[in-house]
């Protein structure tokens, strides 16, 4: 793809309000379009199951020889909420979210203890057990449930970031999202916090969208609320030109979340530990689209292509998936 061509792409995103007409034109892939196109034909419901649920997917990754973050307990019922500050008594950090969740809802991060007992959240505020109590007891009764369905809270390891990703995020850990179609990656972001996200990397509660360049894990663009900045609002340190740890690492693990679900299509959630390298967190059989504001390029621009060269080549090897996707959507700088 010329260079002219990459420009009025990355162009256009600075306008702030598109007519639906223009973004087809500009190759910006709507939720429609994504469900009919993408998703449906490449997303067997059977294959649902084994993404929507945490519990399984984790032991799926672990089958398959993928690192995830380790699992201290699972609350089932509320006999066991009731006995949630004994179970939690070795483990001074964890994170608890539902087995079912999606969007990021639901999580509840946990840095340590204050002298009186209460959870400390990344943002200082405190919880007392009774509350945190109340928040798995609202796990449980499926508040934060695909479809309201009772649930189950996990609780586990608390990534500890690496300090080169920690130093954009505020107070809170960052993650990488890849989308994914027939095993190949097609783009990636990184999720940054901010102090209006309360440490949490969810986009819509006002983290950072970090655009992730596939050829080399660095970090080409950024936006906030739709808008693109280059340095962190609350951090004031830049967001461009940061390199993603064993970024060969996580593409191989992304490609692996494919094989391992038999999805066409999906996104696949990392985090990068400072000790322990790169962990699986999730997979998203119905991954979002605002990794496209992210990276200033519509998703039909990379997926078209490859969904045409998985026609041609259908037998591809992981390798070959992921050095076409790195020569064939490198940012030209």
């Amino acid at each position: 793809m010329s260079e002219n061509i990459h420009v009025r792409r990355r162009k256009w995103w600075h306008r702030w309000l598109l007519m639906p007409g223009e973004l087809r034109e500009r190759g910006v892939v709507g939720i429609n379009m994504r469900n009919a196109r993408y998703l449906l034909p490449n997303n067997p419901r059977r294959l649902y199951r084994l993404v929507d649920d945490k519990l399984q997917t984790k032991a799926l990754a672990e089958a398959h020889g993928l690192s995830v973050p380790e699992t201290y307990t699972v609350i089932r019922s509320p006999h066991d909420a009731a006995r949630l500050e004994q179970k939690l008594a070795k483990h001074p950090s964890f994170v608890i979210k539902p087995a079912c969740g999606s969007g990021g809802k639901g999580v509840l991060v946990i840095d340590g203890r204050d002298a009186m007992g209460r959870f400390l959240k990344p943002s200082g505020s405190a919880l007392t057990v009774a509350e945190v109590r109340h928040h798995v007891a609202n796990i449980l009764a499926g508040l934060f449930s695909l479809g309201g369905q009772r649930d189950q809270a996990l609780v586990e390891y608390r990534v500890h970031p690496a300090r080169v990703l920690t130093a954009i995020s505020y107070q809170g850990a960052p993650d990488v999202r890849l989308v994914m179609l027939h095993g190949y990656p097609v783009m990636a972001m990184l999720r940054a916090a901010t102090r209006e996200s309360d440490g949490r990397a969810n986009l819509h509660q006002g983290a950072i969208g970090i655009g992730i360049d596939l050829a080399t894990g660095r970090t080409i663009r950024a936006v906030h609320h739709g808008k693109p900045v280059t340095r962190h609002p609350d951090l004031d340190v830049d967001l461009i030109g940061v390199q993603i740890p064993q970024w060969e690492r996580i593409l191989e693990i992304a490609v692996t979340c494919q094989e391992m679900t038999g999805l066409g299509y999906l996104g696949v959630d990392l985090m990068v530990d400072e000790t322990l390298g790169p962990l699986m967190i999730e997979v998203n059989a119905r991954p979002g689209l605002a990794i496209q504001m992210a990276n200033g390029v519509g998703l039909m621009a990379r997926l078209d292509p490859v969904v045409l060269q998985h026609r041609m080549h259908p037998g591809a090897s992981w390798e070959d998936k992921i050095a076409f996707s790195k020569q064939q959507f490198a940012v030209e700088e």
